[in-house]
């Protein structure tokens, strides 16, 4: 027989095997619900962390000053958190209230004058008792929000409008137009910016409180005000996951050239 009559077998290649199917589906899915849960779970846990801190703080600063026969501990087994801070508020309204009299008003106008008497300590009172009247008088000052075009023209930013200058600047300042001092904050850290005088046609008002505006500054525009708690952690998360494919793609090693 010749090889025509009878070819040999052709050598057919065996069947392709399925490539072997990859969830990455439901791996997806269960790093996004990670995430969201870490989101959700973090700003609690950090909040109680900074509560609790701030009240075991306060009780270790007034524990001092309090009495033993009237600490909660001379009669219960353990420590009350808490106590040096209800301590706290009570002397200071007490302080308040004293103050607000006149020979608490005495008092205190002699200690300023005391103080006003030494240069380091004068200037450093002074700024401090500025700053905080301005923040608890109940005023307006931070309360409204602004959109500014900065950097350049086109650019906007979101800013923080604060008081009118005072007599002194106000009269250096250029043109005829009134001014008004407005904070830029800084993302993501929203207490670092820019302060600095803007004339009040450049300012566009935004409906929008000071608390949203601070979100939006530190999400760099992710999360958006009137967006609902799960669209806000669904953001975040999307922002987080992207955030670690960047670190990921940063740190693989670049391709080898070939030449």
């Amino acid at each position: 027989m010749s090889t025509r009559d009878n070819p040999p077998p052709s050598s057919v290649p065996p069947a392709e095997t399925p490539p072997e199917v990859v969830h990455t589906g439901l791996v997806a899915r269960i790093r996004n619900y990670f995430l969201t849960g870490l989101v959700v779970a973090g700003p609690i846990s950090i909040t109680f962390y900074l509560t609790w801190w701030f009240v075991t703080w306060v009780d270790g600063l007034v524990r001092p000053f309090v009495p033993v026969a009237y600490r909660a501990e001379t009669y219960l087994p353990f420590g009350l958190p808490g106590s040096g801070l209800i301590v706290g508020v009570v002397a200071l309204t007490l302080l308040g209230f004293l103050t607000a009299n006149l020979i608490g008003r005495t008092l205190v106008d002699l200690g300023e004058r005391l103080l006003g008497r030494i240069p380091a300590v004068r200037a450093i009172y002074r700024g401090l008792k500025q700053v905080f009247e301005t923040l608890f008088s109940g005023g307006s000052s931070f309360r409204r929000v602004g959109l500014v075009e900065f950097p350049s023209p086109g650019m906007w930013s979101i800013v923080l409008i604060s008081q009118s200058p005072s007599p002194e600047v106000a009269r250096r300042l250029p043109g005829q137009e009134e001014h008004i001092s407005v904070f830029l904050p800084c993302a993501p850290n929203p207490t670092t910016g820019f302060f600095f005088y803007v004339p009040k046609s450049k300012i566009i008002e935004v409906e929008m409180s000071a608390e949203d505006a601070a979100t939006l500054i530190m999400s760099a525009g992710v999360v958006q005000p009137g967006a609902d708690a799960q669209k806000k952690a669904a953001a975040l998360a999307g922002m987080a996951n992207a955030a670690r494919i960047a670190n990921t793609a940063t740190l693989q090693p670049a391709p080898a050239k070939v030449e």
